[in-house]
């Protein structure tokens, strides 16, 4: 066989098999936008991810495939499709949609700063969507609004921290008072014993003196001597 004629075949056969793959996926999208607008999430879901394994690089089917999982309120999973979708489509409206979706999951969790990016990212490809606008407008109020009540927060916080430093101060400095009390009523007794036991201490000095004259005083004098007498 002529080598030109063999390749030839091996494409015609290249070019069946990718047209037979690409009719499988998108019917496999159909299936899922049938199964979605019955409000069968899940199933349209599975259709979705078939249609994905069939050719990964469909951005219809990962468009659809976030907005079924949102709809199950599977929002990171759904987020991860919408972002895939719209880093790799090509259409600036379908590219917007996708990023819009994020910024309403965002929204939907007072993730404002994240939901804030995507809006803008949906009206740099579709300028005239004027609720992606509202939304936008509406997330930079509500984002103004939840930093203002985190810096009351934050002082609220503070004040209790500081309220509860000076408590536990004053509490101590009561303690600390009351210790002192404590002691100077403890020190007149303390006093006491001390004054009580040098005097003792004085008393048994004078004693011992007075015992030592006495002693002295007998040995100078002669000792008289007793008979002792027999029973």
């Amino acid at each position: 066989m002529d080598i030109r004629k063999y390749i030839l075949l091996i494409l015609l056969a290249l070019a069946g098999v990718m047209q037979m793959q690409a009719q499988a996926d998108r019917q496999f999208i159909r299936n899922g936008n049938k199964l979605y607008r019955q409000h069968n999430y899940a199933k349209a879901e599975t259709e979705y991810r078939k249609a994905l394994s069939k050719n990964a690089r469909n951005t219809q089917a990962m468009y659809n495939l976030g907005c079924a999982l949102m709809m199950q309120q599977k929002d990171s999973a759904a987020i991860v499709q919408l972002q895939n979708a719209g880093r790799s489509e090509q259409s600036p409206r379908r590219k917007a949609m996708a990023y819009h979706n994020i910024g309403v999951i965002c929204q939907q969790h007072r993730m404002y700063g994240e939901a804030i990016e995507a809006y803008k990212e949906s009206l740099r490809n579709n300028p005239g969507d004027n609720e992606t606008r509202y939304n936008l407008a509406l997330c930079q109020r509500l984002q103004k609004k939840q930093k203002q009540n985190g810096g009351k927060n934050n002082q609220k916080n503070k004040n209790k921290k500081d309220n509860k430093k000076q408590q536990n101060k004053q509490k101590n400095n009561k303690q600390n008072k009351q210790d002192q009390n404590k002691q100077q009523q403890q020190q007149p007794k303390e006093q006491m014993s001390k004054d009580n036991a040098q005097q003792l201490l004085n008393y048994a000095i004078q004693q011992e003196k007075a015992t030592q004259e006495r002693l002295k005083r007998n040995e100078q004098q002669p000792q008289r001597r007793r008979l002792q007498q027999n029973w």
